[in-house]
């Protein structure tokens, strides 16, 4: 499985993008300052997750979120707690 997943970081107000086959390990790299854009700007928090059966599948719906604005990453994120 893959997952493309979003990350919260209320210190710096920033939403991040992007996509893993393993979202626990992804997220504690992005808190020990292992990626290089969120290093520094943590704590962050996953605030949305979703599984795909392909790799190409979430590297597509990732290049999608990555094209959203603020509004809408809000609102998918906002959709996705109400489900």
């Amino acid at each position: 499985m893959y997952y493309v997943y979003i990350i919260f970081s209320a210190s710096s107000d920033t939403f991040y993008k992007g996509y893993t086959a393993n979202p626990e390990k992804r997220l504690w790299e992005h808190n020990n300052d292992l990626s290089r854009y969120t290093a520094s700007k943590g704590p962050w928090e996953l605030v949305y997750l979703k599984a795909f059966d392909s790799k190409k599948s979430a590297l597509t719906e990732e290049k999608r979120l990555k094209k959203l604005n603020r509004k809408s990453i809000e609102r998918l994120i906002s959709e996705n707690k109400n489900d």
